[in-house]
């Protein structure tokens, strides 16, 4: 069963991308389950009051779901467990979109992990479970009331322009598919490189539970045993991505309070710019730093980022543009296919220094270094950018020496890294003497 939400037009962490994509798999849901004898059942409103009709509905004697990481998640499940208690149903609640819920992997001392390293290896030596069979025949009573599966109309919104993945189950296994023929195995290697295609591309698909991540890990674990020396080493960086993703799930359950601040305490309150102009140009791929643009270009053409240049484009935001980590996530949210609100919170928290585990925040990234030695030969910032498609890649490596733009429509760079990164040492410096005197 799938309950709409009410919302419509406008919401700080959604956007077309995502809904348009989840649409298309509601959609490839639906034939799968019909095959076998199901039907997806659609309502709208409110899901605990919709549930409670459902199970009056079928005489429902037990209820399933998985766990959520997100606050709002959580208040739900918590209302649904009262109300299975209320009416004496069976309420089982299963940790399945990660490998390990966030109270199974924590210190001796019983508390949460704040720092990734020492949770990654209490991650890695826990057992995992493997994955269970798919049901082969569901019956699903024919009189049920179901809506038509929604567009993104529904919402309010247009269709995206974007090219987005294929959505659905078949197509989510064959991105799995060839990660692990390939892909996982060279990623050691490749995974940094925005210009080849070194990385697994199924975070939409783990987004969505269009493959378990069981069956990611025992597929993984599969290939690892027949790898050579180089590939083992590749699926082991690869595992670790994943011990990431349950690492930023583990932070999100025990200190929700990271959606809205900073999660260093230390650098709460830092003196953000406002009302920047700046801001708009970085969202459109128009700041003349050629690296940072073509990752935002990337990500309004397909709904995807590359995650080098994820780290790039938010550390330019928060460190060069010196506006708030929250703006930056906000427009990630809006636009990603894979958009996780754990994740996605995690990672600009990293890149703002502010984070679990962060980035110091004497760490800044310089876009024209970072093209150097991830885009040495210009290939991404040229698919992404087309006016520069006949340029020199050796000039995306340090801002224009002669005032000019690199290409006639390409605007020059919006600021100068050495001076801000200057400033923002400064900033983050000041403000930690002025709160180690409070």
């Amino acid at each position: 069963m799938y309950f709409l939400s009410s919302w419509s037009g406008s919401h700080a962490w959604t956007g077309q991308n995502r809904q348009h994509f989840l649409c298309g798999c509601l959609e490839s849901l639906a034939r799968n389950l019909e095959t076998i004898g199901g039907r997806l059942i659609v309502r709208q409103g409110d899901p605990v009051a919709g549930l409670r009709e459902l199970i009056r509905e079928t005489r429902t004697a037990a209820v399933h779901f998985n766990t959520d990481p997100d606050p709002y998640g959580k208040s739900v499940e918590t209302r649904v467990r009262a109300m299975c208690a209320e009416l004496g149903v069976e309420c089982r609640a299963h940790a399945d979109v990660s490998l390990h819920g966030p109270d199974e992997v924590l210190t001796q001392s019983g508390q949460p992990y704040r720092v990734y390293t020492p949770y990654s290896r209490n991650w890695l030596a826990l057992p995992k479970a493997t994955p269970v069979g798919k049901p082969s025949a569901l019956k699903t009573p024919a009189k049920l009331f179901s809506l038509p599966l929604p567009t993104v109309a529904h919402w309010g919104m247009d269709t995206p322009q974007a090219q987005l993945p294929e959505p659905g189950e078949r197509a989510a296994r064959s991105r799995l598919k060839r990660a692990v023929a390939g892909k996982i195995q060279t990623y050691a290697a490749k995974r940094d490189f925005p210009a080849a295609d070194g990385t697994s591309r199924i975070s939409q698909d783990l987004r969505f539970g269009l493959v378990s991540i069981r069956t990611v890990y025992a597929e993984a674990m599969k290939a690892r045993n027949s790898a050579d020396p180089t590939g083992r080493a590749g699926i082991d960086v690869f595992i670790k991505e994943l011990a990431w993703r349950e690492f930023y799930f583990a932070i999100l359950h025990h200190y929700p309070n990271v959606l809205d601040e900073e999660f260093n305490a230390d650098w709460r309150g830092l003196p953000w710019d406002e009302g920047s102009p700046l801001l708009d140009l970085w969202k459109q791929g128009r700041t003349g730093f050629p690296i940072v643009d073509a990752g935002m270009r990337e990500l309004l053409a397909t709904g995807f980022m590359h995650n080098r240049v994820r780290m790039i484009t938010a550390m330019f935001l928060t460190k060069d543009l010196h506006l708030d980590w929250k703006q930056g996530e906000s427009h990630f949210m809006r636009h990603l296919a894979d958009g996780e609100i754990a994740s996605n919170n995690g990672g600009w928290q990293w890149s703002a220094g502010t984070g679990a585990d962060a980035a110091p925040y004497f760490r800044i990234q310089n876009p024209w270094s970072q093209t150097a030695r991830y885009d040495p030969a210009g290939v991404y910032i040229k698919r992404w950018i087309p006016e520069l498609a006949d340029v020199d890649p050796s000039r995306f490596m340090e801002a224009p020496k002669d005032g000019r733009p690199l290409a006639p429509g390409y605007p020059l760079p919006c600021l100068d890294h050495k001076t801000e990164r200057e400033r923002t040492l400064s900033i983050f410096k000041w403000h930690r003497e002025k709160t180690s005197r409070i």
